[in-house]
C-alpha cells in the first residue's frame, strides 16, 4: 500500500496528522488513561456544557447539541452503574468518551470536540475534580478536628509536660496540647480553602492556547459548570498549574502536621512515658518478640507524609523548566496530586480513629510534671511580681536551680525558705504554693495559655471555625 493510501489509525484524536501509530509499548507510554480515569465524570460535564454552548452560540444545530446532551448524560449514568467499563487502552479519557460519542452518534459525535483542544479539556477536568476532591479533603479535616476537641474537653485539667528541645519545660494540660494540634489543621483547613477560591475559573474555551475563532461563550459555559469565572488569558489557561502546586503544598503541609503529631504519640506510647495506651484494634504486635504493641498507624502516617513531600518536589520539577503554553509533561500533574489527595484523606481518616479510641494515663502524665524543675520559669515571675526585673529573676531562679541539682533534689519546693532566701529575699513562704504543678497552669490564663478555663474558649473558637 502506497505511503499517502494508509488510512489513520482510529480512537485517537491526532490521528488525522499521522498515518501510523506508535506501537503498542510506545502508545501506552504515553497514554493516560490509567491515571485520568478518575476524571470520566467531570470530563462528561465539560462536554454537556460545551455541546449546549455550541448549540446556543450557533455553532452547531439545537437538535444536535440535545442529541450530544442525552447521550453524554446516558453515558454518565452507564459509567456510574459499571455497564459501561472505561477501555484500558484509550489513550486518556477524553478520547474514550469522544470515542463511545462517535460510535454511537456518528458524525453528530465528532462536533462535540469545535472550538476546543485537549488543552483547554484536561484543564477544565482537572479543576472540576479538584472542586469536589478539596471540599471532600475539607470536611475529613473538620471531622477529625471535632475529634481532637471532643477528647480535649475531657482533658482540661489534665496536667502533662509540655516539651521543648522534647525536655521538659513546663506545665501544660493534655487539652491545651491536643488544642495545639486542631489549630494547625485549622490553618490547613484555611490553606485548602484558599487554593480553592484560586482555582475557580473555567479555562474551556481558551483551545490549545490562542482560543477559538468561532463564536463561543467562555462565559456561559464557566457559569454551567460552577465556576467563578472564566480564565483571564489563554495561554496561561492551559499553561497553568499552579493550583495543583498549591493543593500538594497544602497536602503536605497537613501530612507535616499529622507527622509530627504521631511522632508525639510514638514517644507516648512508649514504655518510658506511658501517657498513651492506644486501642489494640490500632495497635501491631511483632513477629517474633510476643510482649511487643507497636504503634504501627501512627508510624504509618509518619512515613506517609513523605510521599506528599516528595509529590510537591515532583510538581515544582515538572514545571521549572517547562515553555509555555502547553507541554506533553504536564501529563505528569495529576498522578502526583492525586496521590497526595488519597493519602490526606486516608490519613486523616486513620488518624483520628487512633485517636478516639486511645486511653491516656493522667496520673503518669501529672506525675512527670515534679521533677525536672518545669516551675523554675514560674519561681522567676513570683519574684518579678515581687518587682524585681526579670532578668535578675532570671539569675534568682536558675541559682536555685543550680542549689537544687548539686544537693540531689528535683523541685524547687525541695528548698528550705531559708535556702530559697539566700538567693533572693523576696522569696516568701506562698511561694510553695505558686510553684505547684496546678497552680503554674492555673497562671497562664492569657489568651493562648493552658489554663483550663482558657483552653475551654480555644475549644469554642476552634469548633466556630469548623
Amino acid at each position: 500500500m502506497a505511503e499517502n493510501d494508509r488510512k489513520p489509525f482510529s480512537g485517537v484524536l491526532w490521528a488525522g496528522r499521522l498515518a501510523e501509530k506508535p506501537e503498542a509499548e510506545a502508545f501506552a507510554f504515553q497514554a493516560s488513561i490509567a491515571v485520568d480515569s478518575r476524571l470520566a465524570q467531570d470530563d462528561i460535564r465539560g462536554s454537556r456544557a460545551h455541546a449546549a454552548m455550541l448549540g446556543s452560540q450557533g455553532i452547531i444545530a439545537a437538535d444536535m447539541a440535545a442529541k450530544l446532551d442525552a447521550e453524554l448524560e446516558r453515558i454518565a449514568g452507564e459509567l456510574e452503574s459499571g455497564t459501561l467499563v472505561i477501555d484500558t487502552t484509550a489513550e486518556d479519557i477524553h478520547s474514550f468518551i469522544e470515542g463511545i460519542l462517535t460510535e454511537r452518534l456518528g458524525d453528530a459525535g465528532r462536533v462535540v470536540h469545535a472550538g476546543r483542544s485537549r488543552n483547554d479539556q484536561v484543564a477544565v477536568d482537572f479543576r472540576l475534580y479538584l472542586k469536589h476532591a478539596v471540599p471532600e479533603l475539607l470536611a475529613e479535616l473538620a471531622t477529625t478536628i471535632a475529634a481532637l476537641l471532643d477528647v480535649a474537653e475531657k482533658h482540661t485539667e489534665s496536667l502533662m509536660p509540655g516539651y521543648t528541645h522534647l525536655q521538659r519545660a513546663q506545665p501544660v494540660t493534655l487539652g491545651h496540647h491536643l488544642a495545639a494540634w486542631c489549630a494547625g489543621l485549622a490553618r490547613d483547613r484555611s490553606r485548602f480553602t484558599d487554593a480553592l477560591n484560586r482555582l475557580d475559573e473555567c479555562p474551556l474555551g481558551a483551545g490549545a492556547l490562542a482560543g477559538s475563532g468561532l463564536p463561543l461563550d467562555r462565559e456561559a459555559t464557566a457559569k454551567a459548570l460552577g465556576f467563578a469565572r472564566p480564565t483571564l488569558n489563554s495561554m496561561d489557561s492551559v499553561a497553568d498549574r499552579d493550583f495543583a502546586l498549591e493543593l500538594s503544598a497544602a497536602c503536605a503541609i497537613t501530612m507535616t502536621h499529622l507527622s509530627r503529631f504521631c511522632e508525639d504519640v510514638v514517644i507516648w506510647a512508649s514504655e518510658e512515658f506511658k501517657f498513651i495506651d492506644l486501642a489494640e484494634s490500632w495497635s501491631t504486635g511483632s513477629s517474633i518478640m510476643p510482649q511487643k504493641k507497636n504503634p504501627d498507624f501512627a508510624e504509618l502516617i509518619r512515613g506517609k507524609s513523605a510521599r506528599t513531600t516528595g509529590n510537591v518536589v515532583t510538581l515544582l520539577t515538572l514545571l521549572k523548566g517547562l515553555p509555555y503554553a502547553y507541554d506533553k509533561d504536564l501529563q505528569e500533574d495529576k498522578e502526583a496530586l492525586f496521590d497526595s489527595i488519597d493519602t490526606v484523606r486516608t490519613c486523616l481518616r486513620m488518624f483520628r480513629g487512633m485517636m478516639s479510641g486511645a486511653r491516656f494515663n493522667t496520673a503518669r502524665m501529672e506525675a512527670a510534671c515534679t521533677g525536672g524543675f518545669l516551675e523554675a520559669t514560674d519561681a522567676a515571675e513570683y519574684l518579678v511580681r515581687k518587682g524585681l526585673p526579670f532578668r535578675k529573676a532570671h539569675e534568682a531562679a536558675a541559682l536555685v536551680v543550680r542549689d537544687c541539682v548539686a544537693a540531689g533534689q528535683s523541685r524547687i519546693a525541695d528548698r528550705t525558705l531559708v535556702d530559697l532566701k539566700t538567693r533572693s529575699a523576696l522569696f516568701e513562704a506562698d511561694i510553695y504554693d505558686a510553684i505547684k504543678p496546678a497552680a503554674c497552669v492555673a497562671a497562664r490564663k492569657l489568651c493562648g495559655g493552658p489554663a483550663p478555663d482558657e483552653v475551654r474558649r480555644q475549644i469554642r473558637v476552634l469548633r466556630s471555625l469548623l
